[in-house]
């Protein structure tokens, strides 16, 4: 028989691998996230039965039996009630909202961040200062505020105060996101001639994607679904969001149920097209907020 010849030098035999051990289902986890499906799943299940059920047999019928006669009468009696001039109220306000934190934001988690001085900590818990103050204990000095600047019954006048306290918890995960940026990058930028705002623009904005969009979509989310404000500092219809439109399909004497669940259902869409587009982004950003 012949022997195998010895392997030339410099040439390295392939490794063997080794087989793979066979992964024992983890019945706890998929027993837990079968109660997390069915908790979240089931008020989505009957919000959208709801909605396509006739307005004569929803109290007759219970909440989890399919409709007999789907309807589309409740979606098409949300819309002949300016539910879409309420969704692009919403819209204006939420993208304003969005922006305006986004560009605030940004620059004062750079500089806390990249400042060396003592005062960057105290930026920084100044901002963490306000997530201890509730939108309700200050409510009146802000109707206040925005009488006096005019501002009152227009959209401006829910921009400003969801942009203000949406704000110290946006820095906070910029914060984090930023701290994240290994040093030898700013170091090779310096060495390249670079100054703070070529480095802000070209190196930090860049890696720092993932803590904006989640600072975006949190932003969007606070607008999206906010009513302290609007309730407070609006007053015409031309001016009301999603929240306080659907006050529209509550009468005096009864409530209009399935339009109203159907108005729910509209305005969750725009918010779930925006969570699947950056849910990757959101889940690393906030992954993030630590920081190193």
């Amino acid at each position: 028989m012949r022997r195998p010849a010895p392997a030339r030098a410099g040439t390295a035999r392939p490794a063997r691998r080794r087989p793979r051990a066979p992964r024992r289902p983890n019945w706890l986890a998929g027993t837990g996230a079968l109660l997390w499906l069915l908790v979240v799943g089931l008020p989505v299940y009957v919000l959208l039965v709801a909605s396509v059920r006739p307005r004569e047999g929803y109290l007759s019928e219970g909440p989890l039996t399919p409709p007999a006669d789907p309807t589309l009468d409740n979606y098409v009696g949300a819309v002949r009630n300016g539910f879409l001039t309420f969704v692009a109220n919403t819209a204006v306000v939420t993208v304003a909202v969005a922006a305006l934190v986004v560009v605030l934001a940004v620059p004062v988690g750079y500089a806390v961040v990249r400042a060396r001085g003592r005062w960057a900590g105290g930026v920084l818990r100044f901002f963490l200062l306000g997530l201890a103050i509730p939108a309700q204990a200050v409510v009146i000095p802000v109707y206040l505020i925005i009488r006096e600047l005019g501002l009152y019954d227009t959209l401006a006048a829910i921009i400003l105060p969801t942009a203000a306290f949406a704000l110290p918890v946006c820095v906070l995960i910029l914060t984090g996101s930023m701290r994240d940026i290994s040093e030898d990058l700013y170091e090779a930028m310096a060495l390249d001639g670079a100054g703070s705002v070529r480095t802000f623009l070209r190196l930090v904005v860049p890696l720092s994607r993932p803590g904006i969009a989640t600072v975006a979509t949190y932003a969007s989310l606070q607008a999206w679904n906010g009513l302290l404000f609007p309730l407070i500092l609006t007053q015409s219809r031309d001016q009301r969001v999603i929240t306080l439109g659907l006050f529209e399909f509550q009468g005096q004497y009864r409530v209009d149920i399935p339009g109203m669940l159907a108005a729910v259902a509209l305005s969750a869409v725009p918010i779930l097209i925006l969570y699947l587009v950056a849910r990757r982004s959101l889940v690393n950003g906030l992954m993030g907020v630590g920081g190193k």
